[in-house]
């Protein structure tokens, strides 16, 4: 657990990005956009709640930049980890054990960078509920979490694995801009990853109700992409045993020709 925090804080743009970027973004999405009230359905609880546009789009913008920001951070930490993790599992090192501090290690950052965000935001808005609001950008950093986990077993390449996850991100989370598309509550976003993270979100910002089956389908997409991490991890770390020759130990000298083998 403590080698990866320590990944974790080694990694300085993704930190950077934390610290910097996710703030000047956010007051950018209040300051810049226009403050004309949307609507927003959460289909959950079957209630249309009217925001302004740019309190949307900073909750919008929020999401986007924490999932992007923890799916890097987790695949540039278990992309530079695996061949630690291969010598550990070959020494005899419990798979389960380093599954779970890279998980814990998650939780802890999702967690951090959600009441971060959620602490800068009530600088320029109260939300209804923020412990709900905190919550959701926290199920969206566990699931892109996870995504990162799961990306890092099939790319080599950081710069790949950089594109990969801001490809997704951005085109999950465009979909659910009700300012870049006036049909963002279509009922195909239900099978996006960030769906529940959204509703969860959007909720918590302008409700006093609590969307339960949002909070579910988030932690279903977070519960499923920790299990492709761990399956992930287990076939990169899966060790392969030398074949003994047959009927004799791997070790054991030939005979030299013409001699026979001492009794």
């Amino acid at each position: 657990m403590r080698f990866a925090l320590i990944e974790q804080a080694r990694n300085r743009l993704a930190l950077l990005i934390v610290v910097l970027f996710v703030p000047l973004w956010t007051t950018l999405a209040f300051t810049v956009v226009a403050s004309t009230p949307l609507r927003f359905r959460i289909r959950p609880v079957g209630r249309e709640v009217v925001m302004d546009g740019n309190i949307l789009v900073q909750i919008d913008g929020a999401l986007q930049a924490l999932s992007l920001v923890t799916a890097f951070m987790m695949f540039i930490a278990t992309a530079r980890s695996a061949l630690f993790d291969q010598r550990l599992v070959r020494a005899g090192y419990p798979r389960s054990c380093l599954v779970l501090a890279k998980y814990a290690s998650l939780g802890l950052v999702a967690a951090a960078v959600a009441v971060y965000v959620t602490a800068f935001m009530r600088l320029f808005w109260r939300p209804e509920q923020p412990a709900v609001l905190a919550v959701g950008m926290f199920t969206s950093a566990l699931v892109y979490g996870g995504i990162g986990i799961v990306l890092a077993a099939v790319l080599h390449s950081e710069l790949a694995g950089m594109f990969l996850t801001t490809v997704i991100g951005s085109v999950d989370l465009v979909l659910q801009n009700p300012v870049v598309n006036q049909n963002a509550d279509d009922s195909v976003t239900r099978f996006l990853p960030a769906y529940g993270a959204v509703q969860t979100s959007v909720a918590g910002g302008g409700l006093q109700a609590i969307p339960w089956s949002c909070l579910v389908l988030g932690g279903c997409w977070a519960v499923g992409m920790a299990a492709l991490g761990m399956a992930t991890f287990a076939v990169r770390t899966r060790t392969h045993r030398p074949r003994a020759t047959q009927g004799r130990p791997s070790g054991a000298e030939q005979p030299a020709p013409g001699r026979s083998a001492p009794s």
